[in-house]
């Protein structure tokens, strides 16, 4: 739960920060914080 929480942090403030991102920048971030809660879980306890 905490790795998800991280992620929704994450994306909340991707989409606040930058409201004018381009679908492919949409796709970009996505993938870099999907790369960043798997890297996440492998050392934080759910």
């Amino acid at each position: 739960m905490k790795v998800f929480i991280i992620w929704l942090i994450g994306v909340i403030l991707w989409n606040f920060g930058y409201p004018t991102a381009s679908p492919l920048e949409d796709v970009v971030a996505a993938v870099i914080l999907s790369f960043i809660s798997s890297y996440i879980k492998k050392y934080v306890k759910n």
